[in-house]
């Protein structure tokens, strides 16, 4: 059984990463669903596409979702290491602990905007009732994935700090 809990702490801090990779990949399918709804839709009179196939209120989504994913995902790769870090039973285990406890503040900003979703947000400060109505109905709901990735972190470096503090009672 103690080998499954390691393997548990190691695979649940890897998912942040790995979720917001998802994140990033589920809104850019419902950004292009939206952007070809947009140019299909009666507001489109001869307006410009970027290069790559994007309107402006889609490109400017794409970012906002494409930023918010990077910041997950790299605070994901740093508590996959702080989660393998603080299994070990050595000392410098408290700040580790501190710098997790700090770092969840950028999480849940990230989370946050994630929350109020960009997409819906721009589409209405573009006035692209057409891009709006085009997002799948599903898209509101990807911020859980964001969610999910932040609990699944959580217990695993939760997971992997109780692990280190018995590894270091043992040999104390």
């Amino acid at each position: 059984m103690a080998g499954k809990r390691w393997l548990t702490a190691l695979v649940l801090p890897a998912l942040g990463p790995v979720l917001a990779a998802a994140y990033a990949g589920v809104n850019l399918v419902a950004i292009e669903a939206a952007v070809k709804a947009q140019i299909s839709g009666p507001e489109w009179a001869g307006g410009r596409l970027a290069a790559d196939g994007m309107t402006a209120v889609g490109r400017d989504s794409w970012w906002l979702v494409l930023a918010t994913a990077v910041v997950v995902g790299v605070l994901g790769v740093v508590y996959a290491v702080i989660g393998v870090l603080l299994r070990r039973g050595g000392r410098g285990r408290t700040p580790l602990l501190v710098l997790s406890g700090v770092l969840i503040v950028p999480y849940a900003l990230a989370v946050l905007v994630a929350l109020v979703n960009p997409a819906k947000a721009l589409a209405g400060l573009y006035r692209a009732p057409d891009f709006a109505g085009g997002l799948p109905g599903w898209q509101p709901a990807t911020v859980l994935l964001l969610v999910a990735a932040g609990l699944a972190q959580a217990a695993g470096v939760a997971m992997a700090a109780a692990q280190g503090r018995r590894a270091a009672s043992a040999r104390a």
